[in-house]
């Protein structure tokens, strides 16, 4: 081989060598390129959707309290915070002792009474001694044998007797109910030292222990309802096109991106006096009634109309009125107009046409003029999260 086809060689090696080190450096250089997920604008329905926030909260709940004093009993105790009681589930027991002993000195006092009536009344024969006097007194005074005082003085003794004798009766009968009246309202306070749920619901504080002496109204323990009510607040500027039966969409800030579905149940007569927002109760259709925790927080867009638009994106890809488009690998900051904005989605009236891709995730990590991977995700802006 001469050595003009020997370098002509050599020379090929090297231009095939630097080739295949361009295309690893071509590769390389994209390998390192970060990844923008992106979704793809899209034309639809865009909803008009009024903002606000939530909170799930107890239908009611019942401070319970105790209508007469007494010491909590050990027996059938079993007081906890978390608690779960139905209806007619004991919660207290407390000590009927001296309620039993007052049960019974009254209820001696009525049978004793009622043994004294059955006896009869000592007025009662001085009243028939004195009607026969007073017979015999009559006889003789048409006969002409008896003064006019002395027969009426006869007929007196009988009416203060009959007297006598009704108003014995009278204190009879008050004696009776007064002691009838003392036992129902000794056995219905004896009811009243059995404490039981009005309503099936969930112990949410203990005050009342075993050994403890309570008086009357002390509290024993707060009940809440198994029900459960969303409170939506809505701004006032959002709040004149709500009206009840429109349809809701709810993101509890515990169980992430999820939606529910829900409806406007009913709009409050008066607004939160701190935020002066007003106050709708939701009715959330598709969730299970053990996540709806009082106390947890989310949003809600409530629809009030429907419009088509040219180009919807999603809602996380928008930032200060402005979004990051991808062309051709390179990453544009394109300033935008809404229109209609809700919880998934936004309008956009001017700057972007269908079939554009903008950047829907970690926005914080891209520039304008970053070149970048692309990962196209589905446009499922227009469709409802299960």
């Amino acid at each position: 081989m001469s050595d003009k086809s020997g370098s002509s060689f050599l020379w090929l090696k090297v231009l095939l060598a630097l080739a295949v080190l361009a295309a690893i450096a071509v590769g390389v250089i994209m390998y390192l390129r970060p990844t923008a997920k992106v979704e793809t604008v899209v034309s639809g329905d865009a909803i008009d959707a009024k903002p606000g926030s939530v909170a799930v909260k107890e239908e009611y709940s019942m401070d319970m309290k105790s209508e007469v004093s007494g010491r909590v009993l050990k027996e059938g105790y079993k007081l906890e915070v978390g608690l779960a009681v139905k209806e007619g589930d004991l919660l207290v027991h407390l000590d009927t002792g001296d309620v039993q002993l007052e049960i019974g000195q009254v209820q001696n006092e009525y049978n004793s009474a009622k043994q004294r009536i059955s006896l009869g009344s000592e007025v009662t024969y001085q009243l028939e001694s004195a009607k026969s006097d007073f017979t015999n007194t009559e006889r003789l005074f048409k006969m002409g044998q008896v003064s006019d005082s002395d027969y009426q003085k006869a007929h007196r003794a009988v009416q203060t007797l009959e007297q006598r004798l009704a108003l014995e009766k009278v204190r009879n009968e008050e004696d009776l109910n007064t002691d009838e009246n003392t036992l129902k309202t000794k056995q219905r306070d004896m009811e009243k030292m059995t404490i039981t749920a009005p309503f099936d619901g969930v112990i949410s504080a203990v005050f009342a222990h075993p050994g403890d002496l309570i008086n009357v109204g002390s509290p024993i323990v707060t009940l809440i309802t198994t029900s459960r009510l969303v409170e939506a607040k809505i701004s006032e500027e959002d709040f004149a096109n709500i009206q009840v039966g429109q349809k809701a969409t709810v993101i509890f800030l515990p169980y992430g991106e999820f939606e529910y579905n829900g409806i406007v149940q009913k709009i409050l007569p008066t607004a939160d006096p701190e935020t002066q927002r007003h106050m709708v109760d939701l009715n959330i259709t598709d969730i299970q009634p053990e996540k709806l925790i009082p106390g947890i927080t989310g949003e809600v867009t409530v629809v009030v109309g429907t419009h088509h638009a040219n180009a919807i994106i999603p809602r996380r890809a928008l930032f200060n009125e402005s979004v990051y488009v991808v062309t051709d690998g390179t990453v544009e900051l394109r300033h935008v107009k809404t229109g209609f904005l809700w919880l998934r989605g936004a309008e956009i009236t001017d700057g972007l046409k269908p079939g554009e891709q903008v950047i829907v995730e970690d926005l914080e990590s891209f520039r304008a003029g970053d070149r970048v991977r692309v990962q196209e995700l589905p446009a499922d802006v227009l469709n409802k999260t299960k």
